[in-house]
This record gives structure tokens, C-alpha cells and sequence, in this order.
């Protein structure tokens, strides 16, 4: 073994005698850090956790339009397709002017294979400056 390598695993491993802290447990997560590690996990391209994280926070603030774009987001690119389009149909019911909910609409439409019902959000979010 290399000294690089033996280097790298000493690096690994706790020091001795330092206490070890671990994370909280998602459950034990208020909302702000349950956002927070959801965006992580999202950054990270763990989507799928992260779709998981936001449900509880989806449900309990329903009129929080970031936390629904990125709830949204992780199911499209976890390709949640159905679970994302639900989502995003609410979100351009509820904010018509959000151009970028109705680009992300149409790219979910899109790749389901429906690109034809998702052509008037395209629409919708190029003449708000969004799209191709």
C-alpha cells in the first residue's frame, strides 16, 4: 500500500479519544433543517430521498410555492412523472405567472409522451422568457 493510500484510510477513520456525532434522524428534523437535507439530497442527485423528505413538508404547507417546485423537481428527475405532473398542475392552477412551473410541466408532459398537451405551458413559460 502507498503512503497516499495509507494516508487516505487513516483519514477515515475517528480520532481517538473525540466523540462521535451523528446526524439526527429525518423524523427528528425540524421543518427549516427537513428543507435544508432535502435540498442537500437534491444537489447530491439523491431524488428520490429527497422527494420523500419534502411529502411531510408538501402536506403541511401546501402554499409554500419553493417547497413545491422542489418537490416537484425530485419527482421529475426520479422520474416520478405522474407524481410530478399532480404537483405541477397545482402549482400553475394555484401561480399561473410561474413561468418556470409551466416550463417544467411541459418538459414533464413531454417526456410521459404527451409533448402535445404540455405544448401550451411551453408556450406559457417562452413568452414568460423561459424555455428552449
Amino acid at each position: 500500500m502507498s503512503d497516499f493510500e495509507q494516508t487516505w484510510r487513516e483519514l477515515g477513520q475517528p480520532a481517538a479519544g473525540v466523540p462521535q456525532i451523528g446526524l439526527p434522524a429525518d423524523d427528528d428534523l425540524d421543518d427549516h433543517a427537513r428543507y435544508d437535507r432535502a435540498t442537500f439530497l437534491f444537489e447530491t442527485r439523491s431524488y428520490s430521498q429527497a422527494a420523500a423528505l419534502l411529502e411531510p413538508l408538501a402536506t403541511e404547507h401546501p402554499d409554500n410555492a419553493e417547497v413545491l417546485l422542489l418537490q416537484a423537481r425530485s419527482f421529475y428527475y426520479s422520474a416520478q412523472l405522474g407524481r410530478a405532473e399532480t404537483v405541477l398542475r397545482g402549482m400553475v392552477e394555484r401561480w399561473p405567472s410561474d413561468g418556470y412551473a409551466h416550463l417544467l410541466l411541459a418538459r414533464t408532459l413531454q417526456r410521459a409522451g404527451r409533448a402535445e398537451e404540455g405544448a401550451p405551458h411551453l408556450k406559457l413559460a417562452e413568452a414568460m422568457g423561459l424555455g428552449d
